[in-house]
């Protein structure tokens, strides 16, 4: 049998975004912020503007899951980012930032806005946008979902082959 991960039509725009993400990253560290991460940043800048939140909440928020974003909480938890707490019922925990957190903010949305800034920049140099390949995507998965051609592509045999 093949290796199948030899072949990854995507790879290349993964490892591409790791990329952008971590030069993001070197922001953080010439400043020497520890334990922030890119992936944070949208909910660390929600909880600032909106206040504490339940997970739930949060989630709905920045448009992910639950278990998603409960895995997310942890670990911004740990590296000392947000706090948890009790919330409105027992099942609930209620997300805010810690001061260290919050004295990040400003940067947070420097950063944001100079990220945002920095893509238009680059999205100007090319012969078309890489947000337009994405809005054209989502309308193709509208008409067929992923799941839809993913299992048929299983049915007719052609991923196991």
């Amino acid at each position: 049998m093949d290796d199948p991960t030899e072949q990854s039509q995507w790879r290349a725009l993964h490892q591409l975004l790791g990329h952008i993400d971590g030069e993001i990253g070197r922001v953080y560290t010439d400043r020497d912020i520890q334990g922030l991460k890119p992936t944070y940043v949208m909910e660390l800048l929600r909880l600032h503007l909106k206040g504490p939140m339940t997970i739930t909440e949060l989630a709905e928020s920045v448009g992910r899951t639950h278990s998603a974003l409960s895995q997310k909480v942890a670990a911004m938890r740990t590296a000392g980012l947000v706090r948890t707490e009790p919330g409105p019922d027992a099942r609930a925990k209620l997300v805010a930032l810690t001061p260290k957190a919050e004295e990040l903010a400003g940067l947070l949305a420097a950063e944001w806005r100079a990220t945002e800034a920095a893509i238009a920049e680059l999205e100007a140099e090319l012969p078309y946008k890489m947000s337009q390949v994405v809005q054209d995507i989502e309308q193709a998965l509208k008409r067929k979902s992923f799941y839809d051609r993913v299992t048929e592509k299983l049915a007719q045999g052609e991923a196991t082959e």
